[in-house]
């Protein structure tokens, strides 16, 4: 399965944020798009009208599980869709910003 560092993503890298609404709310990436992995059949439309036609989808989770399986059917769907390698616990821990929506300093619950 295609994977990505967390510290090989730049800033304005699509993200999307398969995790449920309790775990967005606690904290997320700026700018990731929210679909969680519970209603991401239902909601698979609003990813392919976000997505960059000709960029990469990088799909994250909490520590890189259910990323993997939306990753795995991105993959076989035809759109070039990476695992974030450790998701959002790698990510906060390196450094990059967890927010919630209000703007505020958020955790990775």
């Amino acid at each position: 399965m295609p994977t990505v560092e967390v510290g090989d993503l730049k800033d304005g890298d699509f993200l999307l944020d398969v995790r449920e609404d309790d775990e967005w709310e606690a904290g997320h990436a700026e700018g990731a798009l929210h679909i969680p992995l519970s209603d991401f059949v239902a909601r698979y439309g609003e990813l392919t009208e976000a997505a960059p036609q000709d960029g990469r989808v990088n799909v994250i989770c909490r520590s890189g599980g259910r990323s993997a399986q939306v990753t795995t059917y991105l993959v076989q769907q035809g759109i070039d869709a990476v695992n974030v390698d450790g998701g959002m616990q790698v990510w906060a821990a390196a450094g990059r910003p967890v927010v919630t929506d209000e703007g505020g300093t958020g955790f990775v619950l």
